[in-house]
């Protein structure tokens, strides 16, 4: 059965709309999901005529419920009345509210069990009074993490949506700690890497150049990621200075990125690929994004590169599937003891069920094991 992924339609004077009808007409996302988009069909179709012909003949099958999805159609549920005014290019209060009606009804149908990973179209953040990863960690169970990823380029963050001058009190060992853990699980868990390698950039230029132009490298970076690797096995490295970090080339080398705020880690993402997504990690629910705005300079011109939502539709598949994967995988892990090898150094020994009068294998004679 292939999963039902609520696409939300975003702001409806930007190009939400434009990007979604793009990426579903004209790509392979039909063969791996049944999207459905959360949005308004009235709204959809003012901006389908600002398209090229190629999409003017465009059907939508109205539904209410998930549920009602099909296969191969561009399936929409309603969440907001037909008369809401379009002024594209214009951020506006109705718009706003349309954006939220959407994101809610999608949450309620996430939460309920009735698709399996939410996929957001970009809106204005006043809509949320903030950015949908901190609405999000608010509606669901988790500690979020915002993460950009194109390839084997993942650059996640400290601090995301955050003031300047209000982030070097924001970057304490304990967040660190908190995000290195968050990022090194999703690693694992979402991206199938086994043993994660992290790089970890720095604060300060030049890494703080040995405290001349800032500590925060010495006293809680360091410390942080040496915490990380005791307490939880995290392989981080660094802190590296961020000027020449990515430039160089550096960044192929390890697994995942942590930047330390928002502009640190995506000027640099973005100069490298434009068209890379936007994954919420550390939630019990998938949600992914294209990395770019609303747009309002562009909308209505049939200009919007819709690569970014294409590659945030496949990504969510490839998360759900790959979580499910994992889950399933280290669902009741069979129980071990540690023994001291040859030269005293613990090793794993799982423990076999197959029992004999003498009990479980563990507690029988070498002479008995050795003939089984």
């Amino acid at each position: 059965m292939k999963p039902i992924i609520a696409i939300t339609a975003g702001d409806t004077n930007g190009v939400g709309y434009e990007v979604i009808i793009k990426a579903l007409l004209n790509g392979y996302v039909f063969e791996i999901m049944r999207p459905v988009i959360y949005g308004n069909a009235n709204v959809a179709k003012h901006h389908i005529q600002t398209l090229s012909e190629d999409y003017r003949n465009i059907t939508w099958n109205v539904i209410e419920s998930p549920e009602q999805a099909k296969d191969g159609r561009l399936n929409l549920i309603s969440c907001y009345p037909d008369n809401i005014p379009v002024q594209l290019g214009q951020p506006s209060d109705e718009a706003n509210k349309a954006a939220k009606a959407s994101l809610d009804r999608a949450c309620a149908d996430l939460q309920q069990g009735k698709v399996q990973a939410l996929v957001t179209a970009p809106l204005n953040k006043e809509a949320l009074h903030g950015g949908h990863t901190e609405y999000l960690e608010r509606i669901f169970t988790g500690e979020e993490l915002m993460m950009l990823c194109s390839g084997n380029l993942r650059v996640a963050l400290v601090c995301n949506h955050v003031a300047l001058a209000d982030i070097p009190a924001q970057i304490t060992e304990e967040r660190i700690v908190q995000k290195l853990t968050i990022l090194n699980k999703a690693l694992k868990r979402d991206f199938g890497l086994e043993k994660p390698r992290i790089a970890v950039l720095a604060l300060n230029p030049h890494a703080g150049d040995a405290g001349l132009l800032g500590k925060e490298e010495q006293e809680i970076i360091v410390p942080a990621m040496a915490k990380a690797k005791t307490e939880a096995g995290i392989w981080s490295f660094g802190p590296y200075a961020a000027d020449g970090f990515f430039g160089s080339g550096h960044f192929t080398q390890f697994d995942a990125v942590l930047a330390m705020y928002h502009d640190q880690g995506l000027i640099p993402f973005k100069t490298l690929d434009m068209t890379g997504v936007n994954f919420t990690a550390g939630l019990n629910i998938i949600r992914t994004s294209p990395d770019h705005g609303t747009g309002y300079d562009i909308a209505g011109k049939d200009q919007a590169d819709e690569r970014s939502m294409r590659n945030a539709l496949f990504m969510a598949v490839d998360v759900l599937r790959q979580r499910t994967e994992y889950d399933e995988l280290t669902a009741d892990p069979l129980p071990f003891i540690e023994r001291p090898d040859t030269e005293g150094k613990p090793r794993r020994e799982f423990i076999d069920f197959k029992t004999t009068t003498g009990g479980n294998r563990f507690d029988r004679p070498a002479e008995q094991k050795e003939n089984e």
